[in-house]
């Protein structure tokens, strides 16, 4: 009974194991994983087309003041009556520059704008890429708990079906009936499906991963465990770390700059009211001489809009609506952002403080279940050994997760703090500790 009992498990679990059998390559590892984090992807690259936009638009507003430079030339002809000549050449060549030298803050004003909306835009691509870290994380956290539960699905179905083996030969010599025969298959049948239901969730989240690296054909096959060293650093006060988000996190930080650049722009349209003062220098060559046309010329030009009508009225208020958009979405990030520091630090704590040592603690009183559970099988008392090794996976499954779960938290923390490598709390007069695979 007892080599056939490991007989029997040890094919089972060799043969589901398959599926997820290692590749001939290295086991791929979170910090390859990360590396894929500034690597081209649907979701950097609207936030990267974003920012160009903004630096162009920036470039565009700056230059409103420098020199233009302009040649004109042409070939024609025409008759003049007053000199009574006939139908002549009068080709001509002209170069003329000019620059604004004042046009009452209108240049300045809107490349202070577009100065700030690019900072922006620039602070978001930035909260991006700590966002594209976050999911590659989380994919590769999930693809590794879903193996974690396979295995100990696997375990449970060997234990099924060794019960259902052994139901069958009782049933042949008449200790059980066909009800009770029914019954460990139906139990073996479930667990089964469990197991191939965990095999398909196991694919998926590969998928998920490989899309999330944008190598949605090269589904890895397996996964480095990463030794997770950041978990245990201290995790400060509420208090601490709402001043460290209030001046750090980038989203809020663009979006005050987003709010700068509306007011510039509603400057700027006010200022289209002053006047303008223009350079301009010109020379020129005819092919006709004439007494009105010069052949070097420079001044000042004076232009002074008196009446635009409510064309910039009309533009001021838009773009106040646009300020007061803004200034509504950024109340809305600040109550959004702090729930979410609020919702985190909570999570860290309970991880630390209860999920890890119940499962620090299940997970010993397993092991203890399961040296027990040898001892008897060897004495030949009990035949419970199955049982144990799966409830022992499933205990090293729920300690793994809880460690997981911890780095994802202290990343998405570093992620609202603005803080690079995990660092969770200011210089001064904290300081963030440790750094784990999970948080580089």
């Amino acid at each position: 009974m007892r080599y056939r009992f490991l007989s029997l498990c040890l094919g089972l679990l060799t043969l589901a194991a398959a599926p997820l059998a290692p590749a001939a390559d290295a086991p791929l590892a979170l910090d390859e994983v990360l590396r894929y984090a500034d690597q081209p992807h649907p979701d950097l690259g609207v936030y990267e087309a974003q920012a160009d936009l903004a630096r162009a638009e920036q470039m565009l507003a700056e230059s409103q003041d420098d020199f233009r430079v302009t040649l004109e030339a042409g070939l024609r002809g025409g008759h003049n009556s007053t000199y009574g000549d006939g139908f002549e050449p009068d080709h001509l060549a002209r170069l003329n520059a000019r620059k604004i030298i004042w046009d009452g803050g209108r240049t300045g004003l809107a490349g202070a704008a577009a100065g700030l909306e690019s900072a922006a835009r620039a602070g978001q691509l930035m909260d991006a890429r700590t966002q594209r870290r976050l999911a590659l994380m989380t994919r590769f956290f999930d693809v590794l708990m879903t193996d974690l539960q396979y295995a100990a699905d696997t375990e449970f179905t060997a234990v099924a079906y060794v019960s259902w083996d052994n139901a069958k030969d009782r049933h042949q010599v008449g200790e059980l009936s066909s009800v009770q025969l029914a019954e460990y298959e139906a139990r073996y049948q479930e667990t089964r499906l469990k197991r191939n239901d965990t095999l398909r969730k196991a694919r998926e989240k590969r998928a998920l991963l490989a899309a999330a690296m944008n190598r949605p054909d090269d589904l890895p096959s397996e996964l480095a465990d990463p030794e997770i060293k950041g978990n245990d650093r201290p995790l400060p006060e509420f208090k601490t770390l709402l001043a460290t988000l209030e001046t750090g996190n980038p989203r809020l930080l663009a979006h005050k700059q987003l709010l700068a650049a509306s007011q510039k722009r509603q400057e700027a349209q006010r200022a289209e009211n002053r006047p303008s003062l223009e350079f301009e220098a010109e020379t020129a060559t005819y092919s006709r001489a004439s007494s009105t046309r010069d052949d070097l010329r420079a001044g000042l030009n004076l232009t002074w809009p008196l009446w635009q009508g409510q064309r910039v009225d009309a533009r001021i208020a838009r773009e106040q609506a646009q300020f007061q958009l803004l200034q509504a979405q950024y109340d809305r990030l600040q109550l959004d952002l702090r729930q979410a520091l609020f919702e985190t630090r909570e999570e860290i704590a309970l991880l630390l403080e209860s999920e890890r040592p119940a499962a620090q603690v299940n997970s010993v009183m397993r092991d203890w279940g399961l040296e027990r559970a040898r001892a008897e099988y060897e004495l030949e008392l009990k035949t419970n050994l199955g049982t144990s090794m799966a409830e022992t996976q499933m205990a090293r499954m729920r300690r793994k997760a809880v460690e997981y779960r911890l780095a994802l938290a202290w990343e998405r923390l570093a992620a609202l703090l603005g803080r690079p490598c995990c660092e969770t709390t200011p210089p001064s007069p904290l300081r963030g500790e440790g750094r784990g695979e999970g948080g580089k």
